[in-house]
């Protein structure tokens, strides 16, 4: 395999586009408590670590070079482009940014910025009035911001997999879980029946596309 030196290490790269997504997720999610910035601290460190393996070190690409060399010895590894592996590996002779799973992951990270965008709005606009958000995202889903992020992190798997990110993914999943649970847990003890009935109509993350919610403003 080629030096890596003229495609990694671009250490301002990491750092400029770890700080921009952990900037536009701190201003969405606001961490408060101490479980709040654990998990914000995970997702940090995912996002840390993808663009660590992106334009720094590619320390997946090395972990595994001696199984992708063999199994693909006409693809340098070592090229930037290489590590977009779902392409490399199914065989995508064109620009992998233009490959399939690059545009799925696309539409995946542009799904969650766009969820999160949209839950905050009003998210934003209930906690004014002091009443409980179940308009826009939330009359589909109680919480959305959290879909988003999943969301984001998939889209960002889906386009440059590595070992570390992997192991992360379900362990944010799991942070983002119990947050939402101990969220519920104050909602109830706000909002009482209101949030109750809320809760039996409307699905915690999937939601249910055969048919609508009712008794939610759905703007």
């Amino acid at each position: 395999m080629d030096d890596a030196g003229a495609s990694y290490g671009l250490w301002l790269l990491v750092f400029v586009n770890s700080a921009v997504f952990i900037i536009f997720a701190f201003s969405f999610f606001k961490p408060q408590t101490k479980r709040d910035w654990r998990s914000f601290g995970a997702f940090s460190a995912f996002v840390v670590a993808l663009f660590t393996e992106m334009y720094g070190f590619p320390l997946t690409i090395f972990v595994l070079s001696g199984w992708l060399q063999s199994t693909w010895p006409d693809v340098d590894w070592l090229a930037h482009d290489s590590g977009h592996l779902p392409e490399m590996m199914f065989g995508w002779q064109s620009n992998p940014h233009f490959g399939p799973f690059h545009i799925l992951s696309f539409a995946l990270i542009g799904s969650g910025f766009w969820l999160i965008s949209v839950a905050w709005h009003h998210l934003w606009s209930a906690q004014r009035q002091g009443r409980l958000a179940t308009t826009g995202p939330y009359a589909r889903i109680r919480h959305p911001q959290y879909v988003g992020f999943v969301l984001i992190m998939l889209g960002f798997l889906v386009q440059w997999p590595t070992i570390l990110t992997l192991a992360m993914f379900p362990v944010l999943v799991w942070m983002y879980a119990r947050l939402a649970r101990s969220e519920e847990e104050d909602s109830y003890a706000r909002f009482g029946e209101t949030y109750s009935s809320y809760v039996n109509r409307v699905p915690a993350f999937i939601p249910k596309f055969a048919s609508s919610v009712r008794g939610t403003d759905a703007r």
